[in-house]
């Protein structure tokens, strides 16, 4: 059965009810034998409040991921292409020298987040912005966003939910005090956006540039050894 995350119920039912309302004038003038001016616009209102369903459906899927197990491996937060990896030092949250990978997510990927290792959640904030299109480095720092700071065994590591062109809205389920288990629900962001997440600099990045990864399952980086 398709599951779908609980942010998507709103889309799914009001392009649902479109989708009906407009199906159901269709037939009524159909019946009637009644021709109004706007009888083929219903036509094509039904057919488009339809494949709008459809695509709701298709974007706020959430499939069961195979979380991977051992010790000291952060998994992708999010589906997507990664864009980004460097070494950075992380001012206001983590404030040492860590290593970002960003990932860029399209329309097409599926959008709820996952915590990438197990830990405690030290601090969720909000910061408002702009909404430039994610794929830029600079959207990170400019665009609406969410950050969570986790602690976890191997020290901090903090993920940044960044808004897009097309997303408005970012969602963190948790709070100060959650503790998360590697691979766990924790977040969604409708529509293309972005998601970067910081490292403790000691890791072993597993990804490169252009990789495609999928939240929970993908490994993207370990402890070194």
């Amino acid at each position: 059965m398709l599951k779908i995350a609980p942010e998507g119920y709103p889309f799914i039912i009001v392009s649902s009810v479109a989708t009906l309302l407009s199906a159901l004038a269709v037939l009524y003038f159909y019946k009637t034998g009644v021709r109004l001016t706007y009888y083929y616009f219903l036509i094509v209102a039904t057919l488009i409040s339809f494949v709008t369903s459809l695509f709701m459906l298709y974007f706020f899927r959430d499939p069961e991921r195979n979380v991977p197990k051992g010790e000291g491996l952060y998994v992708s937060p999010a589906d997507g292409k990664v864009v980004l990896i460097h070494d950075v030092y992380e001012k206001d949250y983590i404030k040492d020298n860590v290593k970002e990978v960003s990932i860029f997510m399209s329309p097409f990927n599926v959008h709820v987040n996952r915590a990438p290792c197990d830990g405690r959640v030290v601090e969720v904030r909000y910061s408002p912005g702009k909404y430039m299109a994610a794929y830029k480095d600079e959207a990170s720092l400019k665009n609406e966003n969410i950050v969570m700071l986790l602690e976890g065994n191997q020290g901090r590591v903090m993920v940044r939910q960044v808004a897009g062109f097309i997303a408005r809205r970012v969602v963190c389920r948790v709070k100060p005090g959650d503790r998360l288990n590697r691979g766990e629900r924790y977040g969604i962001i409708k529509f293309s956006s972005r998601l970067d997440v910081f490292l403790p600099k000691n890791v072993e990045i597993k990804v490169k540039a252009g990789d495609s990864v999928k939240a929970g399952e993908s490994i993207i980086a370990k402890i070194k050894e």
